[in-house]
């Protein structure tokens, strides 16, 4: 096997941060003629410039650009990996923001909860909620956020994971209804007016493959961004909003007719779906380079454990 000079994946996250030879020494503790040979042996390296002279600057080459990115991930990565675990943690006394990307239909129900247990434990510890417009790995990976909050894909396999939660799909919609009549069935429920909650403006799920295997295929009417979107329009509508149970889990979810909670005093009713559709695993996920992090084990453990007595 080739021999790698790791120290060369430091000296190029530098270079290309300070874009000077000389900084970068300074940043280094190296003389700038020991920058300057370490230049040499990355352009040998890698086979391109990296950096070149633009008047009284150095500019990086679109490699060296296209490099940037994945860099300093990795030159993070490597100093973690060389760095000493730190000891036991005192909660009391760390001073840290913690990071959680998750829709807002968790955040609504759970950021309450989390933030008075995070900061009775630990009062100097800050807390930011980030929006998930997507499922993009690119936050976690280039630790943008510390954790994320939703089902898992194949898209970022090294990423780990821990199940919170398993919630299902249920119906809701305004107390008195007219579906809340009669006993419900597929068709029933295929013919009524739907609005859905997709980041994507998608359509169709798993409600309506089932649907589809018996013949039948929902009048959808809107589309929203988020499952809370869709509660309120169902709220002040004739549709049917299809969401998690979760977004009514301090009330009833009905089981025949009649039966109502917490859900109708806010003015809506859920109801199981007359088809079956697969379960949810609400997970936590972090990137590995976090794993044995105390404070972050600590951050993670404490915001299971909320959301698990919640639910």
């Amino acid at each position: 096997m080739t021999a790698i000079d790791l120290n060369l994946l430091t000296a190029l996250d530098v270079l290309l941060a300070e874009r000077s030879v000389t900084r970068a020494a300074g940043r280094l503790g190296l003389s700038p003629s020991a920058m300057s040979r370490t230049l040499a042996r990355l352009r040998a390296a890698t086979g391109d410039p990296l950096l070149v002279q633009a008047g009284r600057v150095l500019v990086p080459t679109p490699h060296a650009e296209h490099l940037a990115g994945r860099l300093h991930v990795l030159v993070r990565e490597a100093h973690a990996v060389l760095t000493p675990a730190a000891g036991e943690l005192d909660p009391a006394s760390l001073a840290r923001t913690f990071t959680i990307r998750a829709n807002e239909g968790f955040v609504s129900l759970f950021a309450a909860g989390i933030v008075a247990a995070i900061t009775q434990e630990a009062p100097l510890v800050r807390l930011r909620f980030a929006p998930k417009p997507d499922k993009d790995a690119r936050p976690l990976r280039e630790g943008l956020i510390d954790v994320e909050v939703g089902t898992t894909g194949a898209s970022a396999p090294e990423m780990r994971s821990q199940m919170i939660f398993r919630d299902r799909f249920i119906a809701a919609a305004r107390h008195g209804h007219p579906v809340f009549d009669g006993v419900m069935t597929p068709e029933r429920y295929a013919a009524c007016g739907h609005v859905v909650a997709s980041r994507r403006g998608a359509m169709t799920g798993p409600v309506d493959e089932a649907l589809h295997e018996i013949g039948l295929k929902r009048r959808i009417v809107a589309v929203v961004p988020g499952f809370l979107d869709a509660l309120t329009v169902a709220r002040r509508s004739d549709l049917v909003a299809l969401v998690p149970q979760s977004c009514l889990s301090h009330g009833q979810v009905a089981h025949g007719q009649g039966a109502h909670g917490q859900g109708a005093a806010q003015g809506l009713q859920g109801f199981d779906l007359p088809v079956t559709t697969p379960e949810l695993a609400i997970s936590l996920m972090w990137h590995p380079r976090l794993d044995a992090d105390p404070a972050h084990r600590w951050f993670r453990q404490t915001l299971m454990a909320v959301c698990r007595k919640m639910t």
